[in-house]
């Protein structure tokens, strides 16, 4: 059994324009100790997909449809209370910006402390001792002396690492992490992502990873789900899906890559941009975008296929396949 089973998830917003659907009987799973990659650019539905997991969806977000099975609990059914108990102890989560996550007015010991203390009965002696080994797992120098330190006093990679920190306290068996290398530059990110690998390994967390970027994805999980306005379009083993991609868009994400083009030659993108939820064109929504659509493409959302291991939601995916699409 997974350790985590979302089941055709749908997750909706009344507005005053009506009803919108976020996410369309989204489906995914994660084994213990697994790593799943979530990739699409910005409003395909991969925070939200989060939220919905945490049931952290902002007002007036919910889910009308599906289950998220955790350790054999539906967590879309569960209280407030039941669900805190879950949230930050079983599941945790990294977010994007660290600042925005840790308290500007407290030390980083006292947030660890407090963190470990709301979740375990145990001393202060002892959740102070369990946060100096939580610092020196994620490289923090002299982790003693950083427990005094306040949030502004780190440089951005050291937040991070602090927030990776918090995230292990309590021995979760989930993370979930939301782009967590985006407010940082490039050389910080790859050793944030190195440490978060070697981490997950070594104390057998699953991991969900949500990012846009599919070299990230390439060398940190083994499965991945691409989402394009709210629905699967593609997903696999990560390594396979990278190789073979079959559906345009995650051609197009590839492609888009800055290892991809010509020396000296403008970077490969894909035409247009993703559709606010307003707007979600009729049939496949990415047949705007789409090199391949055909009319066919215009009338009806295609469903998932199974092809060469991999899930494909195109109506062209076999002629893709064949390299007989034009």
């Amino acid at each position: 059994m997974p350790l985590l089973d979302v089941r055709d998830l749908r997750v909706e917003f009344p507005t005053r324009h009506g009803v919108l659907t976020a996410l369309h009987d989204v489906s995914f799973s994660v084994d213990k100790g697994e790593r799943l990659g979530i990739v699409g650019e910005s409003g395909a539905g991969k925070s939200v997909a989060a939220f919905a997991i945490l049931n952290l969806l902002s007002r007036p977000g919910r889910i009308t449809g599906g289950r998220i099975l955790f350790e054999d609990r539906d967590l879309a059914t569960l209280s407030r209370a039941d669900m805190r108990a879950i949230r930050g102890d079983r599941i945790s989560m990294i977010f994007q910006d660290p600042m925005m996550t840790l308290n500007p007015v407290l030390t980083i010991g006292t947030q660890m402390v407090e963190t470990l203390k709301a979740h375990r009965d145990i001393s202060d002696a002892e959740a102070r001792r369990i946060a100096i080994q939580r610092l020196g797992e994620v490289k923090i120098p002299s982790p003693e002396k950083r427990m005094a330190s306040y949030p502004h006093e780190l440089s951005g990679g050291m937040r991070q690492r602090v927030v990776i920190a918090i995230a292990l306290l309590t021995e979760p068996a989930l993370i979930i992490a939301d782009e967590p290398t985006t407010a940082l530059d490039v050389t910080i990110q790859a050793e944030i992502m190195s440490l978060m690998l070697d981490l997950c390994r070594t104390h057998g967390v699953g991991l969900i990873l949500i990012t846009h970027d599919l070299a990230v994805v390439s060398q940190v999980t083994q499965r991945v789900v691409v989402l394009y306005a709210g629905r699967v379009v593609e997903s696999g083993q990560t390594a396979r899906v990278v190789q073979n991609p079959v559906h345009p868009y995650t051609r197009g994400l590839l492609s888009a890559l800055p290892g991809e083009g010509e020396p000296g030659a403008r970077l490969n993108q894909i035409r247009g941009s993703m559709p606010p939820l307003t707007a979600i064109p009729p049939g496949c929504a990415f047949h705007p975008r789409c090199d391949y659509a055909e009319e066919r493409c215009r009338v009806g959302v295609p469903p998932l296929d199974v092809i060469e291991d991999h899930n494909v939601r195109c109506t062209r995916a076999r002629e893709l396949i064949r390299g007989v699409a034009a």
